[in-house]
């Protein structure tokens, strides 16, 4: 029997085939790759310093505090001497990042965006408000640059390889907002992993004054990678292990970075908020355009087959709810995956997706290809249907 030739009941075999085949390649898409991969970690051969691949971080030991010394004042600076691994559309993620398990937010961080640099955040003090600064291009060429950043009453200063890039009075760092678990090379709370090289971190209880910075830098760029005469070290790390899963603080052994042998998400969220999701770049919009088509077939197909079913008088809205059940599904096992995102934008995404699926199998209808097609049942069904608003 050809396929122009299916009576009722094999064309409901058919598609019902058809509707478990594209069901089962929705949930290998959402669900891919079932595990949770190595850590992507590896020493530099021949020189100090780590590589961070797609899917790499680490993690402080316990809390890392900016100012639990006595004498610390309210101010700060980081050091951090890194190599993006791509500075073109694809050349984004958390470079750096502090945890604040108390109010479940990341109060600052340094991310990447294409060769620039941006600096967040997020104040865990009354209402939660986030807030950020692009600091401008910092990256770009063949070697590591140390990027040095100051804040204090006077405001946030950025310095790129001893010289400064970019000072501004009105964003103000507390060094409160250092209190906590730092993730290097990915987000806290959601899988946005950062590639690159990293060979230097240092972490200061005050603000370096434009001669300590210059000083320090040189100190960076020498083998002994002497400090010199920089005090008030909260944490530094020289990254010369070469070998093993712990890169040592100098100052502090309680906060040594470790290297987990699988990927990880400190405290990965459930069913992100979309407005918490967004990020910058035509990533986000790809994969945003992505979740939208990938559930179309599914629409199309399921909506087709429950529409040869007499006993069922809505086809449209249980295909639309089916797609939302099937994305719901995804979204919460995909809270235990760290490679993948549990946020409520692919519920919508992919409900709109599955309502897609269904306007153009209807408009299918409506232009009789299911009758070219030979396949009736479909075609007959679907106009005794007088209850289904999508088709009209």
């Amino acid at each position: 029997m050809s396929f122009l030739e299916l009576d009722d009941r094999n064309v409901r075999i058919v598609l019902k085939a058809l509707c478990l085949l594209v069901l089962l390649i929705t949930l290998t898409a959402g669900l891919w790759p079932f595990h949770v991969p190595r850590n992507d970690v590896s020493w530099l051969s021949g020189e100090n310093g780590l590589f961070l691949g797609k899917h790499g971080s680490l993690v402080s030991a316990s809390p890392l505090s900016a100012a639990d010394r006595t004498h610390a004042s309210d101010s700060f600076s980081i050091e951090i001497w890194l190599k993006p691994n791509r500075t073109d559309a694809e050349g984004l993620g958390m470079i750096l990042a502090f945890y604040s398990p108390a109010s479940r937010l990341t109060t600052f961080s340094l991310r990447q965006f294409q060769g620039g640099l941006v600096m967040e955040r997020e104040s865990p003090y009354s209402v939660p408000q986030k807030t950020e600064i692009y600091v401008g291009e910092v990256f770009g060429g063949q070697r590591p640059v140390l990027v040095t950043i100051t804040s204090g009453r006077s405001g946030t200063a950025t310095y790129v390889d001893g010289v400064l890039k970019r000072a501004v009075p009105s964003f103000i760092v507390s060094s409160r907002d250092l209190m906590g678990q730092m993730v290097v090379g990915n987000s806290p709370l959601t899988s946005y992993s950062w590639s690159g090289q990293l060979k230097g971190l240092a972490i200061y209880d005050h603000e370096l004054s434009s001669a300590e910075v210059a000083q320090s830098f040189a100190g960076w760029t020498r083998e002994s990678h002497d400090a010199g005469t920089n005090e008030g070290v909260v944490a530094r790390y020289v990254f010369d292990g070469l070998n093993g899963r712990v890169v040592r603080n100098q100052v502090d052994p309680a906060t040594n970075l470790f290297i987990p042998e699988r990927f990880f998400i400190l405290n990965e969220r459930f069913l992100e908020r979309p407005w918490d999701e967004y990020q910058p770049g035509w990533r986000y919009w790809r994969n945003v355009l992505v979740n939208i088509v990938g559930l179309v077939p599914l629409g199309f197909f399921f909506y087709a087959y429950f529409s040869t079913i007499p006993k069922i008088r809505r086809a449209a809205w249980l295909t639309i709810v089916f797609g939302f059940a099937v994305s719901l599904t995804i979204e919460v096992l995909q809270s235990f995956l760290p490679t993948r995102d549990s946020g409520m934008t692919d519920l919508f995404t992919n409900t709109l997706g599955t309502a897609l699926g269904v306007i153009l199998c209807a408009w299918c209808v409506k232009r009789n290809w299911f009758d070219m097609l030979g396949i009736s049942p479909v075609a007959d069904l679907e106009k005794q249907r007088q209850d289904t608003c999508l088709v009209s």
